[in-house]
């Protein structure tokens, strides 16, 4: 049986989904429903559910927002009105999602997909998966430069010109192709999330310019060495957790 928290700030659509569970009462137990994220972080963390109906497009707070806040992370099934292009991410993270509005036949696929699951598996939505969704659900905006503080001056540098980011303390560091170096005041997270495809996270620490690369190289444990095309020809050690999106880089 799975306890399970329904996140929609449709009152009507909340309702329709609750009376299309119901049919499902060996498989499913409602425990609470929450018409907005803040609630629902509250209710999670509080009755700790097996389970997620969650709502993406949803005021003050998205459904993604409010599950980059947990500390506790259910299993979830995404509610969604996003269309068949932008569900191939769903997919691809092995995440289930449903259409509104939602139809008794496709719920039943998804109880399916749950009848050979355990309440008490780890869910496959992972804090990186999460990450990597977001970043396939949310088109970045065109960007062409990007605005750095030199003394009192406004600095805007051509993404172009740009080589690597990388984190130090808590501070992160804009490099340039010439070895020039930018203290900005974003977080390696928020430029991620801020930077067009081109720009790749290959550690905890560090965003890479994939066209400016000069080579990579097998490094231990499958890492890799990788050797940008700035005038010090930095290397830089990819992280094991971030397998994916090296070779990503090869695929450039």
């Amino acid at each position: 049986m799975f306890t399970t928290l329904l996140i929609d700030d449709e009152p009507i659509a909340l309702g329709r989904l609750k009376r299309l569970l119901a049919q499902f009462d060996d498989l499913i137990e409602v425990v609470d429903e929450a018409l907005n994220g803040l609630e629902g972080i509250q209710k999670i963390e509080t009755l700790r559910p097996n389970l997620l109906f969650l709502d993406i497009e949803m005021p003050q707070m998205t459904g993604f927002e409010m599950l980059s806040r947990l500390s506790y992370m259910p299993m979830v099934v995404f509610v969604t009105a996003y269309d068949q292009y932008a569900i191939k991410a769903f997919e691809e993270n092995s995440i289930d999602y449903l259409l509104k509005p939602v139809e008794k036949e496709r719920l039943a696929k998804t109880m399916d997909k749950l009848r050979n699951l355990r309440p008490e598996q780890e869910p496959t939505l992972s804090q990186e998966s999460l990450r990597q969704l977001i970043g396939s659900m949310v088109p970045k905006k065109e960007m062409h430069s990007i605005s750095v503080k030199s003394g009192d001056k406004i600095l805007f540098v051509p993404l172009s010109d740009i080589s690597f980011f990388q984190a130090e303390d808590k501070y992160v560091l804009l490099n340039t192709v010439d070895n020039k170096q930018y203290l900005m005041n974003y977080t390696i997270t928020s430029l991620e999330e801020k930077l067009p495809s081109n720009f790749v996270r290959v550690s905890r620490s560090t965003i890479v310019n994939s066209t400016k690369i000069r080579e990579m190289e097998r490094y231990f444990t499958g890492k890799y060495m990788i050797v940008m095309l700035d005038q010090k020809q930095t290397k830089i050690e990819s992280g094991s957790t971030y397998q994916e999106n090296v070779k990503r880089l090869m695929e450039f």
